[in-house]
C-alpha cells in the first residue's frame, strides 16, 4: 500500500484553507509552486506530500474547494483552436507567388488601358481562390464532425458534511486535487497520481507508441534526487502516474488529479504561448512533444515556388525586349506597350490557379465521396502524389493491436501442447472466478487457440483465482478434478492444483522444478541458464512470452489462497503470442512498393517484434534494416540521412526520434544513389538549397500516426496522415484523415494525388511550350514585318480560347504510366521540356509565316494585314489543338484514343480557329477571310508539325522511362 489513510486523514484531509502550508523540508524546492504539473514532474514526492501540496485528502475535495479551483485553473478541456473563416481562407489563397504575378499583370494591363486582359486575369484569380476556399472549408467541416477521444464523465469523490460519496461528473469539471476512481475500459481524464490500485494496467499507445499495456501501481518510496529534479528514463515509465489520453486495460484504481486542461501532457501538445505550468519542454517532460513550429515548406510549396519564379523571370524579361527591339529596328515607341503586355500575358498560363485548384479539389471530392479519405488542405493532395517515403507506426496500423497465439513450447523450446492446455485452464478459471469487469486480451487469445479442447477444460472445477497483478506479474487459478476424468499426471482427489501463468522471469523465480518429456526434475542453475536462453531467443524474435507452471497442494477447505502459495512450482513450458497483422497490411505494402513508395516503420516497440512484423509484411529485414532508435543519438544530420535511407524500421523510438528521422528522410541521402540517379533527380531546381547538405534533392515524406507521441513527426513531414479514431490533437495536426487505419486507403489517396498532379503537369507542359513558341514567333515577326503580327485584341481572344478549353485538363484521366512513380512538379525539368517543344512550336509558326507570305502576298490577296492576322490566328489555335491531342499524359493519345474531355476541347478549339475569321466577328477583330490555297499549305505544315511532335514525345517518354527511380 502506497500510503497510510489514517495518517493522511489526520493531516492533509483535516486541514482547512486557513492552515499554514506544509513544512518546507517535506517539499522539494523544485516543486514549491502552484502548478499541478510541477507535482507530476517531481518523483521525489510521496503520495502524502502530494496530497498535502494539493490541499486534498483520500476523501477528495469539498464542493466549495472544487468550485474555487475551477475558477482558478479553468475547465478541464483542451485549448480550442477556432477554425479559420472563409474570408481569411480566401485572402490566404491569394498569397502564392504566381497569383501575385497575375495580379501585377492585371494592374499593368489596366494601366495601359487593356481592360479586357485585366478583367480576364482578375476573374480567373477570384475563381481559383473561391474554389480553394470552398474545398478546404468543406474538408474542415467534415473533420470537425469526427468523434472526440476524451471521456465525457468521470467518477469523483467529493467530501460533504453528511459523509459524501462517489458520483459521476462531467470531465470538464475536474480540478487538481480531485480524487477519482478508474475501472476497466475507462479513459484517463487528466494527469493522475495513483493512491490505490488493484491489478491496474494502462494502454499508453497514443502517448508512447507501446502496444502492450503498462503496469501501474502506487509508489511511495522517494525516487530521484532530493531536489525533486527528474532525470529518470521518462515520465511515462513511472508506475505511479497515469496520463490523460491513455485508457485502463484491466484492474481498478483510486487516484488524485495532478493537472488538468492545457497543463496535462496531452493538452501541452498545443503549446500555447504564455500558458501556465510546466508545459512541454519543462524539466521532467522529456519525451513529450512540444509546441508546433512554423510549418516547413512542403513538396507542393517547393514546386509552385520554383515554377512561379521561372515564369516570373520570363515575364519580366519579355516586355522590355519587345519594346527595345521594336524601338531599335522599327522606330516604334510606347505605342507597342499594349502589345508587349499582351505578349507577356500570352506567355503566362493564366489558368494555372484555376487548373491547380480544380484538379486538387476534384480529387479531394472524389476521395471524400468514397468515405475513406478527407483531405483537409488541398495542396496536401499533390504532396500525397509526390510521396516516395511513407513512415508509419506499427500498433493499430500494420497490426490490429490484438494478440493471437503463435506457439506452445516445452521448456527446451520444442513445440508441445501441454503448456497451452494449462495456460487455457488458468485463463478460463481466472476469468470465471476473479469476476474481472472486462476479459484480458491475452486470456482471450489463449482461450481462442484452445477452443477445440474446451470440453476438457470444463472437466476441471475451479476453486479460487488470483488475478493478474502488475507488481508480481502473474495470475493463478486453483482447480480440482477427478483423476479418472483427465489422464496423465493430472491432479488427484483431495488435491488442489495451482496453475500459474505470467512473465517468464517472475514465474521462473517461483519454480523449483521443470517438466520435460513427462518427467519432473529439479531446476538447477544450469537448467535456469538454458531456460533464460530460450526466453531470450524467443523474445528477440518478437514473441510476447508467458511462462506456465503448476503445483499440487493438499485441499484445504475454508482457507483462502494468497500469492505466498505461488512457490515450489514446476515449469511446464511457455506460450508465445504476437500482435495480429492488419488483414490488408501486407498487400498494401506491396502495392505501395510497386508505386515507388518505401514504407518505413517508426515505433516504440521491441526490435524483435518489429523485425517479425516487417518480415511478415514482406519488408526488408536484412542486416541493418531494423535498428533501435538510440543508435541515432550521436549521428549528425547527414549521417542520419544516409542511415535512414537504407533502414526499414526503427524500434524504441521516442517522439523526438521520430521527428528527427522524418526530417532526415526529407533532406535526402547523398550516398545511397548512383551517379545516374543523381543526374535524374537533379531536376528539382529550387530544391538544391536543401540538396547541398546531403548531396541529393529532398524526398517527399508522409507520416501516418494516431497518438500524441506522433505529433512531432506529423509536424516534420511533408504530409501528415491520421486515422479517424486518432486522438483529437493528432487529427487536428494532420493534413489528411482516413476513415480507418487501412494502408489501402492511403494507396488510393496517393493514386488520386498523382492523377491530379499529372493533369497539372500536363497543362503546364502543353500551355507553356505553346506559349513560348508563340512568343518567340511574335518577337521574330515583330522584327521582320512592317506591322504587328497580331493585334492586342486578337492575342486576348486567342488566350481566352486557350484558357477555356484547357480547363479540360482538370478532368482528364492520366494513364497508368503517370501513376507508377511519385509525381513531382520539377521546375528545371519543366524548363527543359517547354524549351524543346517551344522551339518546335516556334518553327511551325515561322513556317506559317512563309505560307502566309506565299498564300496572301504572293497570290495578290487583297486582305493584306487582316488576312495575315487571320491566318496566324487560325494556325495558332490549330497547333494548340494538335499539341493538346498529342502531348497529353494519357495513354494511346497518339493513336487517336484521347479521353472525352480532351477530345471535346480539341474539337472546339479547331472549330473556333477555322470558323471565327470568316464569320461576322472576324472583321470586328481585324481579321478577314483566307484564300483556299492557305488551308492546303497549312495542312501540310500541320502534318509535318504533328510528326515532329510525335517523334519528340516518344524520345522524351523513353528517356523518362529509362531514368532510375529516386
Amino acid at each position: 500500500m502506497a500510503w497510510a489513510p489514517e495518517k493522511v486523514e489526520g493531516s492533509a484531509a483535516a486541514r482547512t484553507e486557513g492552515e499554514a502550508e506544509p513544512d518546507a523540508h517535506l517539499v522539494p524546492p523544485a516543486v514549491r509552486a502552484e502548478s499541478g504539473a510541477a507535482l507530476r514532474d517531481a518523483p521525489g514526492l510521496t503520495a502524502l506530500e502530494t496530497l498535502r501540496l494539493l490541499e486534498s485528502g483520500p476523501r477528495g475535495l469539498t464542493e466549495a474547494q472544487a468550485e474555487e479551483r475551477l475558477l482558478r485553473y479553468g475547465e478541464n478541456t483542451l485549448p480550442e483552436r477556432r477554425p479559420a473563416g472563409r474570408p481569411w481562407r480566401f485572402v490566404h489563397s491569394l498569397r502564392d507567388p504566381f497569383t501575385t504575378v497575375l495580379l501585377c499583370l492585371a494592374l499593368v494591363s489596366a494601366a495601359v488601358a487593356s481592360w479586357g486582359t485585366a478583367c480576364v486575369i482578375a476573374v480567373l484569380v477570384v475563381v481559383s481562390a473561391v474554389l480553394r476556399t470552398s474545398g478546404e472549408y468543406r474538408a474542415e467541416r467534415s473533420t470537425a464532425a469526427l468523434r472526440e477521444l476524451i471521456a465525457t464523465t468521470a467518477t469523483v469523490q467529493r467530501r460533504a458534511p453528511s459523509g459524501g460519496a462517489a458520483r459521476e461528473i462531467p470531465v470538464d469539471q475536474l480540478v487538481p486535487g480531485d480524487v477519482i476512481r478508474l475501472g476497466p475500459g475507462d479513459l484517463v481524464p487528466a494527469d493522475l497520481r495513483l493512491l490505490r490500485a488493484s491489478g491496474l494496467t494502462v494502454r499508453q499507445a497514443v502517448l508512447t507508441g507501446e502496444s502492450a499495456p503498462v503496469a501501474k501501481y502506487p509508489v511511495d518510496a522517494r525516487e530521484g534526487s532530493a531536489t525533486g529534479t527528474y532525470d529518470g528514463p521518462g515520465l511515462f515509465e513511472r508506475p505511479e502516474l497515469c496520463f490523460q489520453g491513455s485508457s485502463v486495460a484491466s484492474g481498478s484504481a483510486t487516484a488524485v488529479v495532478l493537472a488538468t486542461g492545457a497543463e496535462t501532457l496531452f493538452g501541452g501538445t498545443y503549446g500555447r504561448p504564455g500558458g501556465r505550468g510546466a508545459g512541454p519542454g519543462a524539466p521532467g517532460t522529456r519525451g513529450v512533444p512540444g509546441p508546433r513550429k512554423a510549418p516547413r515548406e512542403s513538396a507542393f510549396d517547393r514546386s509552385v515556388n520554383g515554377i512561379s519564379w521561372t515564369l516570373i523571370r520570363f515575364m519580366l524579361l519579355t516586355p522590355p525586349l519587345v519594346l527595345m527591339a521594336n524601338a531599335a529596328l522599327r522606330g516604334r515607341g510606347l505605342e507597342t506597350l499594349p502589345f508587349a503586355v499582351a505578349v507577356a500575358v500570352g506567355l503566362t498560363p493564366e489558368m494555372l490557379p484555376v487548373i491547380v485548384t480544380t484538379a486538387l479539389a476534384r480529387g479531394a471530392a472524389l476521395l471524400a465521396r468514397g468515405g475513406e479519405v478527407i483531405v483537409k488542405r488541398l495542396p496536401a493532395l499533390h504532396d500525397l502524389g509526390a510521396i516516395d517515403v511513407l513512415c508509419t507506426d506499427k500498433t493499430g496500423t500494420l497490426t490490429q493491436d490484438r494478440p493471437f497465439l503463435d506457439c506452445s513450447l516445452a521448456p527446451d523450446g520444442r513445440p508441445a501442447p501441454e503448456p497451452l492446455h494449462w495456460a487455457a485452464v488458468n485463463s478460463l478459471w481466472t476469468l470465471q472466478l476473479a469476476e474481472l469487469p472486462t476479459p484480458d486480451a491475452l486470456d482471450e487469445a489463449i482461450l481462442e487457440a484452445a477452443e477445440d479442447d474446451f470440453d476438457e477444460l470444463l472437466a476441471y472445477e475451479g476453486v479460487a483465482a488470483l488475478p493478474f497483478d502488475p507488481v508480481r506479474r502473474t495470475s493463478c487459478a486453483v482447480i480440482r478434478t477427478d483423476a479418472a476424468t483427465v489422464g496423465g499426471p493430472g491432479p488427484r482427489l483431495g488435491v488442489h492444483t495451482l496453475v500459474v501463468k505470467g512473465a517468464p522471469e517472475d514465474v521462473l523465480e517461483r519454480c523449483a522444478g521443470v517438466r520435460e518429456d513427462g518427467r519432473d526434475t529439479d531446476l538447477d542453475e544450469a537448467a535456469r541458464a538454458r531456460l533464460a536462453r530460450v526466453v531470450a531467443d524467443r523474445t528477440a524474435d518478437g514473441l510476447r512470452l508467458l511462462a506456465v507452471a503448476v503445483a499440487e497442494r493438499p485441499a484445504r477447505p475454508g482457507r483462502a489462497y494468497t500469492p505466498a502459495d505461488e512457490r515450489g512450482l514446476t515449469l511446464v513450458g511457455f506460450v508465445g503470442l504476437r500482435d495480429a497483422l492488419a488483414p490488408t497490411a501486407a498487400a498494401a505494402c506491396a502495392g505501395l512498393a510497386r508505386r515507388g513508395v518505401a514504407v518505413k516503420v517508426l515505433t516504440g516497440d521491441h526490435p524483435g517484434t518489429v523485425t517479425h512484423v516487417c518480415r511478415e509484411l514482406g519488408l526488408d529485414t536484412g542486416p541493418g534494416a531494423v535498428l533501435t532508435a538510440d543508435r541515432i543519438d550521436g549521428l549528425t544530420d547527414g549521417e542520419l540521412a544516409r542511415l535512414a535511407s537504407r533502414t526499414t524500421a526503427f524500434a524504441r523510438c521516442t517522439p523526438e526520434h521520430k521527428a528527427r528521422i522524418v526530417g532526415a528522410l526529407r533532406a535526402g541521402d547523398g550516398t545511397a544513389r548512383t551517379a545516374a540517379g543523381r543526374k535524374a533527380v537533379d531536376r528539382t531546381g529550387a530544391d538544391h538549397a536543401v540538396a547541398d547538405r546531403t548531396g541529393a534533392p529532398p524526398r517527399t515524406v508522409g507520416f501516418l500516426g494516431d497518438g500524441v507521441n506522433d505529433l512531432p513527426a506529423l509536424h516534420a513531414c511533408d504530409v501528415g496522415i491520421a486515422p479517424r479514431d486518432a486522438v483529437h490533437v493528432t487529427r487536428e495536426a494532420a493534413d489528411v484523415v482516413l476513415a480507418s487505419k487501412d494502408l489501402n486507403a492511403i494507396d488510393g489517396a496517393i493514386v488520386a494525388g498523382r492523377r491530379s498532379t499529372a493533369n497539372i503537369a500536363t497543362y503546364l507542359r502543353i500551355t507553356l511550350s505553346s506559349n513560348l513558341g508563340n512568343v518567340i514567333a511574335m518577337l521574330g515577326a515583330g522584327l521582320l514585318l512592317p506591322f504587328l503580327p497580331m493585334l492586342p485584341a486578337q492575342v486576348l481572344v486567342q488566350n481566352l480560347c486557350f484558357d477555356a478549353v484547357q480547363l479540360a485538363f482538370a478532368f482528364d484521366r492520366p494513364g497508368p504510366a503517370a501513376l507508377r512513380r511519385p509525381a513531382v512538379l520539377r521546375p528545371a525539368d519543366l524548363l527543359r521540356y517547354i524549351t524543346g517543344f517551344g522551339l518546335l512550336n516556334a518553327a511551325a509558326d515561322l513556317a506559317t509565316f512563309g505560307v502566309l507570305m506565299l498564300a496572301v502576298h504572293g497570290s495578290g490577296h487583297p486582305g493584306g494585314q487582316d488576312a495575315f492576322h487571320a491566318g496566324w490566328f487560325t494556325e495558332n489555335l490549330l497547333t494548340q489543338a494538335l499539341v493538346m491531342y498529342l502531348l497529353r499524359a494519357g495513354r494511346h493519345s497518339a493513336e487517336g484514343r484521347a479521353p472525352g474531355p480532351i477530345r471535346g476541347a480539341v474539337c472546339a478549339l479547331a472549330v473556333i480557329g477555322l470558323l471565327l475569321p470568316p464569320s461576322p466577328l472576324g472583321p470586328l477583330l481585324g481579321m478577314s477571310a483566307l484564300p483556299p490555297l492557305y488551308y492546303g499549305l497549312l495542312a501540310a505544315v500541320l502534318v509535318l508539325y504533328g510528326a515532329g511532335l510525335a517523334w519528340a514525345k516518344r524520345r522524351y517518354d523513353g528517356r523518362v522511362a529509362a531514368e532510375p527511380r529516386p
